[in-house]
């Protein structure tokens, strides 16, 4: 029947309200995050044409751990987000090309030093 052992199905609502308070004030903080990585992204833009690859990533996989936040929060899943899951793997890009930098090559190097 009922086995005292085993781990129950779901947290009490006490630990998950403490959960939900936790991360409430991460999603305070990652919320401040992307807006300073939206302005980041916009200033780097502007200067050089085309979006930061890096800065597209990160923003897309902090977007979707504040979804997994306000998930969790709305009791949409049991899951806690990061760090009790893995952090979003970023999408590819649906909008505009990101900025490349062509790497540059490295110079061919002599066997023998030169005298």
């Amino acid at each position: 029947m009922n086995d005292p052992k085993a781990p129950p199905k779901y947290e009490s609502i006490a630990l998950r309200v403490l959960w939900m308070l936790v991360f409430a004030l991460v999603w305070q903080v990652a919320q401040l995050l992307l807006g300073a990585l939206v302005v980041v992204q916009l200033v780097y833009r502007l200067i050089y044409g085309a979006p930061n690859l890096g800065l597209m990533n990160f923003g897309d996989s902090l977007s979707q751990f504040l979804a997994q936040i306000g998930r969790f929060g709305c009791f949409h899943t049991e899951q806690k987000p990061w760090p009790f899951a893995d952090w979003p793997a970023p999408r590819a890009p649906e909008g505009e090309a990101a900025h490349s930098v062509p790497p540059t090559p490295h110079p061919v190097r002599d066997e023998e030093p030169k005298l």
